[in-house]
């Protein structure tokens, strides 16, 4: 019951997150830094009461091991989101996220010197191919769209080509972050509950760096297209309903991984998120009609192989499919 209801929360608030997400940014390209704020000041306040409880409560890892972690996850979360205002579409933007396993395989054998299989090599080169293909028929279309004048098609080209930039270095932060928290756990134990509200909480006050940005955006916002609220018959910018949606399916998204990693194998997170993943890709190409060609299909493809292909899932359906035969040989 336990996992099943986790898996429901991750395909239903992770995907609504997508979506939302996307119908802010249509708008609002660079809307990124008021979406992040708004999702880190709610599961900050969400876990000052349930986690922290009001304050009362004592980490069990120190703050300051917390200073570093937050500070990678900021900058993570605010370079992810604002790439979005660099010519970065949605479809590109969830691929190129996909390459973790990457960032994460380079660090590990750099940081931990950690050595894999060939098979996990070969999936790290299928995906890292499925990535470029895929990048670089993004940048056809940038130059396609913007043809009006030699000069504007060189400067969003350069635009794309600083969100491609920002994609990768939040890419190897992101990994970074992993193998300290990794350390982290492996010396005070895993306290996840904990770790998610120091994350979103202490970084707070960075956000007073990008006070002018969020203060014009929610200018913006009030004065989008008003809707009337059923029942109450109260209207509210379309934005704002937008802005409510992406931070209360953000949070039932990180809740639902979180309950999913306490029920289940990695194995079954991975594969999961990776489902989730590709339906939210394909939500997004066939409701938004962002453009999508063959190419595209392919690299997405090759990516996803490699994928699956890391995580081993094709030997344990081989295994589960073997494990009947090999019962009843026992039994005779």
């Amino acid at each position: 019951m336990g996992s099943a209801f986790a898996i429901a929360l991750v395909f239903i608030g992770c995907c609504s997150n997508v979506v939302s997400l996307e119908l802010l940014v249509r708008d609002f390209p660079g809307c990124g830094n008021i979406v992040t704020f708004a999702q880190f000041l709610f599961i900050a306040l969400e876990g000052f009461i349930s986690e922290a409880k009001f304050g009362r409560k004592k980490p069990v890892i120190p703050v300051r091991n917390y200073i570093i972690m937050v500070t990678m996850f900021f900058t993570v979360s605010v370079i992810n989101n604002y790439a979005l205002n660099f010519n970065i579409a949605m479809p590109l933007h969830m691929i190129f996220r996909s390459g973790s396993l990457i960032a994460n395989m380079i660090l590990g054998i750099i940081i931990l010197r950690k050595k894999y299989s060939p098979s996990k090599y070969l999936s790290i080169a299928l995906i890292s191919f499925g990535i470029f293909v895929c990048t670089v028929m993004s940048a056809k279309q940038v130059d396609v769209v913007s043809e009006i004048t030699e000069k504007q098609g060189f400067s969003a080209l350069m635009r794309w080509l600083i969100g491609i930039a920002m994609l990768t270095f939040a890419l190897l932060m992101s990994a970074r972050m992993g193998i300290f928290q990794e350390t982290l756990y492996k010396e005070f134990g895993k306290h996840p509950k904990e770790a998610l509200f120091y994350n979103h909480c202490l970084p707070l006050p960075g956000f007073m760096l990008l006070y002018t940005d969020i203060y014009n955006h929610c200018i913006y916002f009030s004065q989008s297209s008003p809707v009337v609220i059923p029942v109450t018959g109260m209207t509210v910018p379309i934005m704002w309903i937008y802005l409510l949606v992406n931070v209360l399916t953000q949070y039932v998204c990180i809740r639902g991984v979180f309950i999913l990693t306490t029920e289940c194998t990695s194995l079954t997170v991975t594969l999961v998120v990776t489902l989730r993943k590709f339906l939210s890709l394909i939500f997004s190409i066939l409701y938004f009609q962002n453009p999508f060609t063959i190419w595209h299909w392919m690299g997405t493809a090759v990516v996803f192989v490699g994928t699956l292909l890391y995580t081993e899932v094709w030997s344990s359906v081989q295994a589960a499919l073997r494990g009947p035969h090999i019962k009843e040989k026992k039994a005779d």
